[in-house]
């Protein structure tokens, strides 16, 4: 059973924000009800995975609901920022999406990451309940997030630092 489970349902606003200066950035995905906020620390690699997890699943829903209208995107940047303090319940280990046709809800869940030793059916779990319109902003703000860190090399794939970049594809070695 898990430690907690927690359904913020419907959130009021829904976001991802990183906080820090490229290379030493932590990633958030924070929701807001009514009062309530719930703040989950997650990575980069996890933040861009949601954005692009969203946009697939927005399209799929929208291919087997012909009928529902397009979900808008624009965001206001100042609206999706996060809001301190920032008080993450717990890292997240799995993040998934799911949709409750009845409700034309998109559902963002978020299970604890735990140490080897922890049993798995013990993890906190988070259920972010949100219009298709709140996730598709979430995507596209996540992604313009993601996008504001170190550039990519175009060679090796891995983050250049602004002082210069070792390159493993232009000598042979990982280092």
């Amino acid at each position: 059973m898990p430690r907690f489970e927690i359904d913020v349902d419907p959130c009021d606003h829904i976001t991802a924000d990183a906080i820090g200066v490229p290379g030493q950035r932590v990633f958030y995905l924070q929701a807001y009800q009514d009062q309530r906020t719930i703040t989950v620390l997650i990575e980069k690699a996890q933040l861009q995975s949601l954005a692009i997890g969203i946009e697939q699943f927005l399209s799929q829903i929208q291919r087997q609901n012909p009928t529902l209208g397009e979900a808008g995107g624009e965001f206001i940047e100042a609206q999706m920022r996060i809001n301190p303090p920032v008080d993450p319940l717990f890292r997240a280990g799995e993040i998934g999406l799911g949709y409750d046709r009845d409700r034309d809800r998109v559902v963002v869940f978020v299970k604890e990451l735990l140490t080897e030793e922890e049993d798995p059916e013990t993890a906190a779990q988070v259920r972010f309940w949100t219009t298709r319109e709140q996730a598709r902003k979430l995507a596209r703000w996540g992604a313009d997030v993601v996008a504001r860190g170190r550039p990519i090399c175009p060679q090796c794939g891995q983050p250049m630092e602004p002082e210069g970049h070792f390159c493993p594809k232009k000598n042979g070695h990982l280092h």
